[in-house]
């Protein structure tokens, strides 16, 4: 409820239209997210999806593996091979997170794939269609990688910083990795929210100095459930 509050807080109020689209409003801050795959595997496509239309995501911040497994889900309704509905592997459904590469890639990427009606839900196509912007940061790990994601680490430091400004409150999804290069590059007056099942990464992102952190350790799945609930009401 506190977190939700404070997204209201941020933004103000804005008015979209009925196709979703930015209408008119009071805008006082942007939200950003940062966020790694781990929000797929816990069920969370469905909820942060419902925060895009809602009005609440300005940019989303990540890498690679979030964008593929989102994709991953909407084409196959796997995981890293895992069905989420059932909650078990499927029979070669490793082969998913390739095969979800491979088809973005073929499409021209993932706006191309949106405007072609390859993709067609998640957490991607509802930040194509709603005009959010996102920044897929590459890492020397990366399968594929897609053809959006940027392997230039400089070029990927100069998108995240631009889309970090003017930003008054970061919510960290489950991503150490990109968390703590976020934490890193914010002034100590915007206020950043670390959700993560691991308190280490919580009490690692303080240490690295970002003081102003309001750690909360649970499941992102169940967050971004209990999230949407109170942001819709």
């Amino acid at each position: 409820g506190k977190i939700a509050g404070m997204m209201r807080e941020v933004r103000g109020s804005v008015v979209r239209g009925a196709d979703g689209s930015k209408t008119g409003g009071r805008v006082d801050g942007k939200i950003v997210f940062v966020m790694g795959p781990v929000a797929v595997h816990t069920g969370g496509v469905g909820y942060f999806s419902e925060l895009v239309r809602l009005g609440y995501v300005d940019a989303v911040l990540s890498g690679n593996a979030l964008a593929v497994h989102d994709v991953e889900h909407t084409l196959f309704g796997t995981s890293l091979g895992v069905d989420l509905k059932a909650g078990v592997p499927v029979k070669e459904g490793h082969r998913n997170h390739m095969r979800a590469i491979n088809t973005i890639n073929r499409a021209g990427g993932i706006e191309a794939a949106v405007a072609k009606g390859v993709l067609t839900s998640g957490i991607m196509y509802e930040l194509v269609k709603h005009d959010v912007p996102y920044v897929l940061a590459g890492s020397i790990r990366d399968d594929g990688p897609l053809v959006d994601t940027v392997m230039d680490l400089v070029e990927a430091q100069e998108r995240y910083a631009a889309e970090l400004a003017n930003a008054k409150l970061v919510i960290m999804l489950s991503t150490m990795l990109h968390g703590i290069g976020v934490g890193n590059m914010l002034p100590s007056w915007v206020r950043v929210v670390c959700v993560d099942i691991n308190p280490a990464v919580v009490t690692k992102l303080a240490d690295r100095g970002s003081s102003q952190t309001i750690g909360i350790v649970t499941d992102v799945g169940l967050f971004l459930h209990q999230l949407a609930e109170r942001l819709r009401d």
